[in-house]
């Protein structure tokens, strides 16, 4: 979970593949009209991402086994939402700065989301530091070295 550009989808197929696990890319699963509003320079507002997060805790739900999801999960609530389809979820905060995020969207290619965005998604996001079953980390490092964090994380709360 995280902003824009925080490094979603990288770091989702390394932890999916690490642990033999289906990767659910959030993205994917959004309307058209989120995606227009947002090619357009238009945030979300939560009532543009409840049928999106209910889609994803949906989605969650057909996957009993586990699987990885990308989402930006920004407020408590639309976590909470998705704790709901899937008992035991955990989230990986990927935290990055606001340069960094704007500087990985202006370069990546092929994507709708525009970098006139980022700001309002550091403005949306609510810190999970402190909620039960979530590991911040610092995603401004290699993806293998916080895919190796994420994967050792996820294991220990496995095994207790």
């Amino acid at each position: 979970m995280g902003v824009s550009g925080c490094g979603k989808s990288a770091v989702g197929q390394a932890v999916a593949d690490a642990l033999a696990l289906p990767l659910i890319e959030g993205d994917a699963f959004h309307p058209a009209a989120n995606v227009d509003k947002m090619s357009r320079g238009v945030p979300l507002q939560d009532e543009d991402r409840a049928g999106w997060l209910a889609r994803l805790g949906d989605e969650l739900s057909r996957h009993p086994q586990g699987a990885v999801l990308t989402c930006s999960a920004l407020k408590r609530s639309y976590r909470d939402l998705l704790r709901s389809h899937a008992r035991g979820l955990r989230f990986l905060h990927l935290q990055v700065t606001q340069d960094e995020a704007l500087r990985r969207v202006a370069t990546r290619g092929g994507h709708f989301y525009p970098p006139s965005l980022v700001a309002s998604q550091f403005e949306a996001l609510e810190n999970p530091a402190g909620e039960d079953g979530v590991l911040v980390v610092d995603a401004q490092r290699p993806v293998a070295q916080v895919t190796h964090e994420t994967v050792a994380w996820i294991n220990s709360t496995i095994r207790n």
